[in-house]
């Protein structure tokens, strides 16, 4: 899987600019503020369908302007794509020309992986990031699951708005066993998918991370959630009931699972250096990989956003030893030389691309 062009209009600081990609490595290199990250976040828009940098999307659209466009064109092993984005007064999503309903149909089309510097928030981070990591690499290879997902962050909303009333209005609380019902239906759902992918990460970042760290570190992955079981959900809803109240939302639920990454038997987050943060990130990052290959046949597209600045000389070379026959696309402030590798430069200055090979 590849993407072999991009066209960005009126998107972020990019006026009218098309990018011919190539089938490798692609290195965006330019100073601060020109634009590079905006060529990672079209591609992250077009494969996701939202923003990894900002939560409004009329940000995406340039200044003094209506509608911003991201398009990009990508080859699979079975056929070729298009996938256009318009943002306006509404988000408009076309597969192939043919505008979808649902943002379940963009999922999976077109899959990548993302490694930024605020992944590093991964592990040393609150739940919430972990999470956000699982809902999207599942997200693009079960898109069932993002339908699931949103049914429960909405039955979530509504069970915390009656928790408020009960405690203000005084409304019958037996009344929760509706909402308490349609979480646990929706939240067992959400667990299985998390417990199946949290188990292949298991059998891949265990052996990847100790090929990086020359056998020296044994890591461990394990996961927690409120639902491993039906009637284990049902119980902690239960007897949380009068806590809920007092704090107006709900304490229990698949909305706080976690997962936790030991190494050598300690918990990275809690004991591990800045380096062995970084190390584990980029187990847990290859590990992905390795997960969508096993699952689609194809390795996704792989998104560096200012990757360099992270690692040293030893993890950039046992990171990038680690990404054979898979598209890459790297942003960073200066021209990298990548030895032994078969890469493209180009460089972003002012919202202006110019390929200089």
């Amino acid at each position: 899987m590849w993407i072999n062009e991009i066209k960005l209009m009126n998107f972020r600081n990019y006026s009218d600019q098309e990018i011919k990609l190539h089938k490798n490595i692609n290195v965006f290199f330019g100073e601060n503020a020109q634009g590079k990250t905006n060529i990672i976040e079209a591609i992250f828009l077009c494969s996701i369908g939202k923003s990894f940098r900002t939560n409004k999307e009329k940000e995406l659209i340039k200044f003094n302007e209506e509608k911003a466009v991201a398009e990009i064109k990508f080859k699979k092993s079975d056929r070729d794509g298009n996938v256009k984005i318009e943002i306006g007064d509404k988000k408009q999503i076309y597969l192939n020309g043919i505008k979808l309903k649902k943002l379940s149909e963009l999922l999976g089309n077109v899959n990548i992986v993302i490694f930024t510097p605020d992944d590093i928030n991964i592990l040393k981070g609150g739940p919430q990031n972990r999470r956000k990591f699982l809902d999207i690499m599942i997200s693009q290879l079960r898109p069932n699951y993002m339908h699931i997902l949103t049914l429960y962050l909405k039955t979530l909303e509504q069970r915390n708005n009656y928790l408020k009333q009960i405690k203000i209005e005084n409304k019958d609380e037996n009344l929760l066993d509706i909402w308490d019902e349609k979480l646990v239906d929706y939240g067992c759902k959400i667990y299985e998918y998390r417990k199946e992918f949290i188990e292949k990460i298991q059998n891949k970042i265990k052996k990847i991370h100790k090929e990086i760290t020359d056998n020296k570190e044994d890591l461990e992955i394990k996961y927690f959630s409120d639902a491993n079981t039906r009637q284990n959900f049902i119980n902690e809803l239960k007897s949380r009931r009068k806590v809920d109240i007092i704090k107006g939302f709900t304490t229990k639920g698949v909305h706080r699972d976690d997962f936790v990454i030991y190494i050598n038997g300690r918990e990275v987050d809690v004991f591990g250096s800045q380096g062995q943060h970084r190390t584990a990130i980029l187990s847990l990052k290859l590990s992905e990989l390795q997960v969508i290959y096993d699952d689609i046949g194809e390795y996704p597209i792989l998104l560096l956003d200012d990757f360099m600045s992270e690692l040293d000389n030893k993890r950039r070379k046992n990171f990038l030893d680690n990404i054979k026959n898979i598209q890459v696309i790297i942003t960073c402030t200066e021209k990298i030389s990548l030895e032994n590798l078969d890469y493209f430069s180009y460089n972003v200055i002012d919202g202006k691309v110019i390929e200089k090979n």
